[in-house]
């Protein structure tokens, strides 16, 4: 394999990705599994990355760069935090060293927010946030990163100045497997989406974010009153949950501020919906290009040769 420089790894807490990266920045090789945290840390972090690397014969000179949950408390290494505000550009400087291992592997840390009225934290979306905006960007932005915890990010000049996290897409799965509403959209998959009931419950969510819990129960009486199918009551779900957490985000932001949508696959496709939807101007960065460039930046501020 022709001039490989690093690997790269993003290891969530129920994902692993992994690419082999070439002297020119071209990804050489890609590995994806359900590997993340929860199941490497009973299989050992260092099993399950070297199983990896066996796979696309990485040479053992190569250096590896990782962000996300493998710096945890409960992770391979703790890799702690940078605190908030803090430049773009600090956590390339916050890499922690793995011991033990006969190749040089280094961790990212994360960003925390320790604010005693709203503390909070993050772990590899700092890496996909400098790859989306680079070391130095210029005035406010809002950067949303949809997820099972979305992230918003308001960033000036470079310099995080606070962030938020909305737990959407895991109030969203519990809510439609172990609430009432669970048979409101039983069958929904196997219907076609429904766009326009999406988009109503985003307006209505986002103009009346007190009503919340009333909305949602709406996916299910109005299934019961007015026969909405599955989808539209799937829909609902999705678009009250979506349109609260932009209201509750757009809170913080001041008049003006650009805002720029990190996401891929379906998740992209329903929040640009949802920004369309609202007239909310966005900027819209794919997820896996933006944390390969992170990690890019990363491994090159480490080992610049």
């Amino acid at each position: 394999m022709a001039n490989p420089a690093y690997v790269a790894v993003d290891w969530g807490t129920s994902s692993f990705r992994l690419w082999l990266i070439g002297r020119d920045g071209t990804v050489l090789a890609e590995r994806r599994s359900g590997e993340g945290m929860t199941s490497a840390a009973k299989a050992g972090f260092s099993a399950v990355l070297a199983g990896h690397l066996t796979a696309i014969e990485a040479q053992e000179s190569l250096p590896v760069i990782v962000c996300g949950m493998a710096g945890a408390r409960q992770g391979w290494v703790e890799a702690g935090y940078i605190d908030v505000p803090a430049p773009l550009a600090s956590i390339l400087t916050g890499a922690v060293s793995v011991p033990g291992e006969s190749r040089d592997i280094r961790i990212l840390p994360g960003l925390a927010q320790r604010d005693m009225a709203r503390p909070d934290v993050m772990r590899g979306e700092e890496t996909q946030l400098l790859g989306a905006l680079g070391r130095a960007s210029s005035g406010a932005q809002a950067v949303c990163m949809p997820g099972t915890h979305s992230k918003w990010v308001h960033v000036t000049d470079s310099k995080v100045t606070g962030f938020s996290t909305f737990m959407t897409g895991e109030l969203f799965d519990v809510i439609s497997k172990h609430t009432i509403l669970s048979h409101a959209v039983a069958g929904a998959e196997e219907q076609p989406a429904d766009a326009d009931a999406f988009a109503a419950a985003v307006s209505a969510a986002f103009a009346r974010p007190a009503l919340a819990s009333n909305l949602l129960f709406t996916a299910r009486s109005g299934q019961l009153l007015h026969g909405i199918s599955a989808a539209a009551a799937q829909a609902r779900l999705s678009g009250t949950l979506i349109g609260l957490e932009i209201a509750g985000a757009l809170q913080d932001a001041a008049n003006g501020t650009d805002i720029t949508l990190v996401a891929s696959g379906r998740l992209q496709a329903l929040y640009e919906q949802a920004f369309k939807t609202l007239s909310l101007a966005f900027t819209a960065i794919d997820a896996d290009a933006a944390v390969r460039r992170g990690l890019s930046a990363a491994a090159e501020a480490i080992w610049p040769n």
